[in-house]
């Protein structure tokens, strides 16, 4: 159209794409002259402005008023936020801005301006303004303000990446989630999505009469979990700590406190590889109730997984990576031993618990595995690398072996294992829970078997905590201990690929 300038975003690519890009050094270089000219007129950067109004609840409630009805009942409203588009033409302008809940329209006139039109044609998509004026509907019938006040609340520097390809690079995208959730909108339904697990998951719990409670992130003593900690030194006690793997001894400490049903949702941070699927710093929630075991907790994640898919959705039909999921069914359930026959064709069954058997079938598969590994940790090692990625449908994986469940109760009828299941789906753990082993004298034992595991050099191992070996000692009562991964199971509900997708900030290299 001859005379109409449009704009509807960045100009030069993505930012901080290519930061020795000259043409985007240049509009950097033409913002920063605005942002100097509005300096010398007064206030830069002014909060004196008020909105009384958002885009989503304007079009919630006058969305269907027509032309008529608005022209007849006079609504003003004050709207703010950043300017995404707009179309300059001649005397009379088009401009969209965007809020936390969408977006909404604005007409501006130079007639009603004035000097304000003016100004407003030198702004720059990215800057943050503020409008006043009256709803009305255009002729194409889009709900609009028709302007009859304008600030600039805030320039912005740098410009926007393309309105239609957003930021092309990955690792930008997470580096700089900012830039990332002004320009995608699915990223910010993400997080909004995530928002509402964790409300859902707090819900479920409180009607559960549970109570959530908050335990030290620092520690003297990494428990609760096989991982490798982070390590840090407080400088006034004199006394090297470590940031937490796991707040499951301090939560089963409130057990014996009387509590007997608490959680919490939280930070845990665990010093290992980054991947798809791991982020050194995670949420998790856990959660432990007193005379309950672990079948109550199968039965709590199937009933929480369905209910979170109709709070989601409306439906347990679901597609996650272009695959579906039917959440409807029963979820199965099956032994460790039932997943490493049904994957690894032509082993034996009779065997599974033969230290040499065991040994010579990973060496075969190219396992490796430690000169100290009993038969339960080489069923481990066979099940994670041969069976886990396969478990796509809801599975609960139980009777997990005692050697690798050093906090679990053992099972009365079978004491190789343990009364422990882990929940799979999409091929991924998203929970892991147990009974809980309230005999002070064999978790003891257990604490000890880890030690020595961690003078011959695993560094995975745990160490042994007197302190919690005396509050068992008090009485623990019979205890089931759940944990989910919060990050793994927004992916499943946002069918996001990469658990930095659903991380605002995930962990990444520094920029070089």
């Amino acid at each position: 159209m001859s005379g109409t300038k449009q704009d509807q975003g960045g100009r030069g690519g993505a930012a901080g794409d290519d930061p020795g890009n000259g043409d985007e050094n240049r509009l950097i270089a033409e913002r920063r002259a605005k942002l100097a000219a509005l300096r010398e007129s007064g206030p830069a950067y002014p909060n004196d402005f008020r909105r009384d109004a958002l885009a989503g609840q304007l079009h919630a409630s006058f969305g269907e008023r027509s032309a008529e009805w608005l022209e007849a009942n006079p609504t003003r409203v004050q709207v703010g936020g950043r300017l995404l588009l707009r179309r300059v033409m001649g005397k009379a302008s088009f401009a969209k801005i965007g809020d936390r809940t969408g977006q909404i329209q604005l007409y501006l006139q130079q007639e009603t301006l004035g000097a304000g039109y003016q100004s407003f044609k030198n702004w720059d998509i990215g800057d943050i303004i503020g409008a006043s004026g009256a709803l009305f509907r255009t002729k194409a019938g889009e709900l609009s303000v028709r302007v009859d006040g304008l600030v600039l609340l805030v320039k912005s520097l740098r410009p926007l990446p393309d309105k239609w390809h957003g930021l092309a690079d990955t690792e930008t995208r997470y580096r700089q989630r900012y830039v990332d959730l002004i320009v995608s909108e699915p990223t910010r339904q993400v997080f909004r999505t995530r928002s509402r697990i964790v409300r859902y998951l707090r819900d479920f719990l409180d009607a559960l009469d549970f109570l959530e409670v908050e335990t030290p992130m620092m520690q003297p003593i990494p428990g609760g979990a096989v991982a490798r900690p982070f390590k840090t030194h407080h400088n006034a006690l004199g006394l090297d700590m470590y940031l937490r793997i796991a707040p499951e001894l301090y939560l089963k400490r409130l057990i014996v406190g009387g509590l007997e049903r608490v959680y919490e949702i939280n930070r845990n941070f665990r010093n290992e590889g980054v991947s798809t699927q791991h982020n050194p710093e995670f949420t998790m929630l856990e959660a432990y109730l007193a005379y309950a075991d672990y079948r109550d907790l199968m039965d709590w994640i199937e009933k929480a997984t369905r209910g979170l898919a109709e709070t989601l959705y409306g439906t347990q039909q679901l597609t996650y990576q272009g695959r579906p999921y039917d959440l409807s069914k029963p979820f199965r359930r099956v032994t460790v031993e039932q997943a490493i026959i049904e994957h690894n064709p032509g082993i034996d069954p009779l065997s599974l618990r033969d230290l040499t058997y065991l040994r010579k079938r990973c060496e075969q598969l190219g396992i490796r595995h430690e000169p100290d590994d009993g038969a339960g940790k080489l069923q481990i090692e066979l099940f994670e690398k041969t069976a886990e990625s396969a478990l796509l449908d809801p599975t609960f994986v139980y009777a997990y072996p005692v050697e690798v469940s050093p906090l679990s109760r053992p099972n009365d009828a079978d004491p190789f294992t343990a009364d422990r299941f882990e929940f799979f789906l999409a091929g991924r753990e998203i929970a892991n829970g147990f009974s809980e082993l309230n005999d002070p004298e064999e978790q003891a034992e257990r604490f000890l078997a880890q030690a020595a595991r961690k003078e011959h050099g695993d560094p995975e191992a745990m160490r042994f905590d007197a302190d919690y070996v005396r509050a068992l000692e008090y009485g623990l009562p019979p205890t089931a201990g759940l944990g989910v991964g919060i990050d793994r199971l927004v992916m499943f509900f946002t069918d996001s690929a990469s658990i930095r997708d659903v991380i605002a900030f995930p962990q990444l290299r520094p920029e070089s």
